[in-house]
């Protein structure tokens, strides 16, 4: 640690918010977006161990104590056991949650990425970024008792992400096309993922399987071509989506009119509520949003909306 590290006594990280599945690519592909976010603070103490100082935008719903329960709390402990300073070293964790819980955009995957990226950068960088992720995939254990990578790893590294394996963990960033715009919508509606996991088929056809296969395989050598028309036809889920997205209020009609706009695909964000929708330009998620606002009003829902090109760059240090 050098010297002048030493001085410092507390960082902040800020990590995005991220979409996972991707439509065909349930639990292997995910991106991250500009705008919604977690800042979490890490602050060196005297007390040797982790605490929960402090969470901000919670509504006092998330666990402090133990603090292995909650997500940013698990990462850092797993990093500095990692390490070997938990007997030897404190730190405080301060969360600032900036999206809403249960939303399907990666709140969970958000804290724990910010967490390790502060303490990390508080401890002079003994990992490297793509390093970190063992560390934030622990957090993703504590809320939803598995830790997969897909949100995680998104939030972290940026870009849009492929878990190939979890074990061994083998993540690949994806080329990214050119104009590709993001345009994720939020219902003022909560669902939980563990909730949303019990609910999928155990086993599938190997028709659908193979379906699914020519799925992934096409999105991902869409987005290597560039080639939209491929994305477009690629952005179809088999498996997943028919389960989850009877949980969703109004989903065929979204879906149907994003497409009917000129949307490549729409789909759940992750566990849902959020939808998603890739798009060729600002102007088609734009006219999607309204279409989403309208839908979703007939059955008395707000949505919080976000139109984004992919984030590229992941969580970072913030001052």
């Amino acid at each position: 640690m050098s010297s002048e590290t030493s001085k410092i006594t507390s960082v902040k990280a800020f990590a995005p918010a991220s979409v996972a599945n991707v439509s065909c690519g349930f639990d292997v592909l995910a991106f991250a977006i500009h705008g919604p976010g977690d800042i979490v603070e890490l602050s060196k103490r005297d007390k040797p161990g982790v605490e929960i100082a402090e969470i901000e935008g919670d509504g006092g719903l998330l666990p402090k104590n133990p603090p292995i329960e909650n997500t940013a709390g698990r990462a850092a402990i797993a990093m500095i056991e990692d390490l070997g300073i938990a007997e030897k070293m404190g730190f405080s964790i301060r969360i600032k949650k900036m999206m809403p819980l249960g939303s399907g955009m990666g709140s969970s995957a958000a804290s724990s990425v910010a967490a390790v990226v502060a303490l990390n950068e508080l401890l002079d960088n003994p990992y490297s970024k793509g390093d970190l992720l063992q560390f934030a995939m622990q957090g993703e254990l504590a809320a939803s008792g598995s830790p997969h990578a897909d949100n995680v790893s998104a939030s972290l590294m940026g870009g849009f992400t492929l878990v190939r394996s979890q074990n061994p963990l083998d993540i690949v960033n994806l080329h990214v096309p050119k104009g590709l715009i993001a345009a994720v919508f939020h219902p003022n509606i909560s669902i939980s993922t563990k909730n949303t996991r019990l609910i999928l088929r155990k086993s599938v056809q190997m028709s659908q399987a193979v379906q699914q296969w020519g799925n992934v395989g096409g999105l991902i050598a869409g987005f290597y071509t560039e080639d939209f028309d491929l994305i477009s036809r690629s952005m179809t889920d088999h498996i997943v989506e028919p389960a989850r997205s009877i949980l969703i209020p109004g989903f065929d009609e979204m879906k149907e009119s994003a497409l009917e706009k000129g949307a490549l695909g729409f789909s759940i964000s992750g566990a849902g509520p959020s939808v998603f929708a890739l798009c060729r330009s600002e102007e088609d998620a734009h006219s999607i949003r309204k279409e989403i606002e309208r839908i979703l009003d007939t059955f008395s829902l707000t949505v919080d909306s976000y139109i984004s090109p992919i984030n590229m760059e992941g969580s970072k240090p913030v001052t």
